[in-house]
């Protein structure tokens, strides 16, 4: 028979082995549910909607003329090429595959530009990575400013990372709801009235989410203004050749500032939309130097900086852009499928505004083809937009942004039809 103190001793032991669990499940108990991502909730919607109409409008990803995901033709040769090849998976150097890097800086610089023996170049995890590692060098490196002026609106997940960086977020004007389009005056007066050496993002081509891009005499403008004030360029090219189909062309702002020589610039670069390389996480990040001296600093730097957020980058992406890029052959076939992929894009637009007017709507359509690139901000409203989900199972996100490469040849009607159908009174 136990003794009293045994007894005692016993459940002490037991109290605490069953209090520690407790204890320990507790520690997150304050943690409460963040909101939903946006996109998800409609794709969420979209896929619990039984109806045989039904349309995704809110994915930012490109989709064949079939409603289908779509890989380059380029991309399979390439792919098949590297298997052949039976390479190892040995990690890359901190700031990725030096083939990779030199190919995009040429091809987002330019062949040409007197600019490449100066860029430091690192490879990122696509254009989110790059974004994040640019508002780290900032923040530790650019004391002139710590905040990112962003124009009103911008992609949603710009003003998250640098607010992660450490950096401060406000906005500039930049889309005009009365004509849906550039509010140039604005902007400028915007730019002028910020703090001397500001850092301001700039979308190259294809401004998500509204598909408004000035125009290159508009571009003049906001250049000589930026420099004018001592201003950071930060540019985000996530469409280049994907707006207008041309790669030169989209490019041809960040050239235009480079080549001028008298604003710093940096660049967040993907390949995510050009290439289709969506889940292989495809990017750079890169400073236009003064020298070559100064390229090097910049470059260990980027380095300290990458090291702990992932040491470096994923190999098998880098690979495949890689090998389009630097095979002649494979880099023209790519080069003609981007220029198919935007016209198709452009197609769209065209059939939408069309239909509209065919129906007779009183409203004016005219910038669903002025805008350009994957998105087209509609101007509906929120309530229309709920009410095209509902009564017509077509999904968007509530600011009436809709990728345009949702739509294709067979439910171009039904979507032209619907939106008359909630705007025309």
């Amino acid at each position: 028979m136990l003794s009293s103190a045994l007894r005692t001793s016993l459940r002490r032991t037991a109290a605490s082995q069953t209090s520690t669990p407790a204890r320990a499940l507790a520690t997150w108990a304050q943690i409460e549910m963040g909101p939903p991502d946006a996109i998800l909730g409609i794709t969420e919607a979209f896929k619990r909607d039984g109806d045989a109409r039904k349309m995704n409008l809110g994915v930012g990803a490109y989709r064949t003329d079939e409603g289908k995901p779509y890989v380059l033709g380029a991309v399979r040769k390439a792919e098949e090429a590297l298997l052949a090849k039976r390479l190892d998976k040995e990690y890359l150097p901190i700031t990725g595959l030096a083939k990779f890097t030199g190919a995009a800086a040429e091809l987002a610089y330019g062949a040409d530009s007197s600019a490449l023996g100066r860029v430091a170049i690192t490879q990122t995890i696509s254009g989110t990575g790059a974004l994040r590692v640019g508002g780290a060098f900032l923040q530790r490196f650019y004391k002139t400013q710590q905040t990112v002026y962003l124009p009103s609106p911008s992609w949603g997940n710009h003003a998250a990372v640098f607010r992660d960086c450490g950096l401060k977020v406000a906005n500039y004007r930049y889309y005009d709801a009365a004509t849906r389009g550039l509010n140039l005056g604005a902007m400028l007066d915007d730019l002028r009235a910020l703090p001397r050496g500001s850092i301001v993002l700039l979308h190259a081509c294809a401004h998500n989410p509204t598909g408004v891009d000035p125009t290159p005499a508009q571009w003049q403008q906001i250049q000589s203004v930026v420099e004018e004030r001592e201003h950071l360029a930060f540019f985000d090219m996530a469409y280049q050749g994907f707006a207008s189909g041309d790669a030169d062309r989209d490019a041809a702002a960040l050239r235009a500032f480079v080549a001028a020589g008298k604003a710093p610039v940096v660049l967040s670069q993907s390949f995510a939309k050009n290439m289709g390389l969506y889940g292989e996480r495809v990017g750079t990040f890169s400073i236009v130097g003064a020298d070559a001296a100064e390229r090097d600093r910049l470059l260990s730097q980027i380095k300290i900086l990458v090291r702990p957020l992932y040491s470096n980058p994923p190999i098998n992406g880098a690979r495949i852009a890689s090998e389009v890029l630097n095979n002649a052959p494979l880099r023209t076939e790519w080069l003609g499928e981007v220029k198919q992929m935007a016209d198709r894009i452009i197609g769209m637009r065209t059939a939408l505004r069309s239909r509209l007017e065919e129906l007779g709507s009183v409203h004016s359509w005219n910038h669903i083809t002025d805008q350009i690139g994957m998105f087209c901000y509609t101007g509906l409203k929120p309530e229309q937009v709920d009410r095209l989900a509902k009564d017509f199972h077509i999904y968007l996100t509530r600011d009436g942004r809709v990728s345009v490469a949702g739509i294709t040849t067979a439910n171009v009607n039904y979507l032209a039809e619907s939106i008359h159908s909630v705007t025309k009174n």
